[in-house]
């Protein structure tokens, strides 16, 4: 995927990530008796999920982009869980969920172009 793809990819992803927060908050808000439940979540899901749509349906989406749109749904969801599991660690251990988020947010960022370490060898040798 090109640097130009991911510029204009950019909004999918962030949508997708907030739509992963929102879906995660909105589950615990439900389950988890020490998160309390909130309506926020729910509208901003909605509104989140309703704009991945209508950008779906208004261009086509180019090679990659689903699959890493998919991988910034999880990073927002194991995020909002490590972070949820910060502040109340009598809910357990968050590691699972920060490696799981860090090795998703490192493949993005190796699919996007923004660790591209073969652009800067290529500068350097020149």
């Amino acid at each position: 995927m090109t640097k130009e793809h991911v510029k204009t990819e950019r909004k999918t992803l962030i949508l997708a990530l907030v739509a992963g927060v929102c879906g995660n908050a909105m589950l615990a808000g439900l389950t988890v008796s020490q998160v309390a439940f909130s309506i926020f979540p729910v509208i901003a899901m909605v509104l989140a999920v309703q704009s991945l749509y209508q950008e779906y349906l208004r261009k086509p989406m180019p090679e990659g982009t689903p699959l890493m749109s998919l991988a910034c749904f999880f990073v927002g969801a194991f995020g909002y869980s490590a972070f949820v599991r910060m502040l109340n660690p009598e809910m357990g251990s968050n590691y699972f969920s920060i490696i799981i988020t860090m090795s998703l947010l490192l493949w993005v960022a190796v699919k996007a172009g923004i660790l591209d370490t073969s652009s800067e060898k290529d500068a350097a040798t020149e």
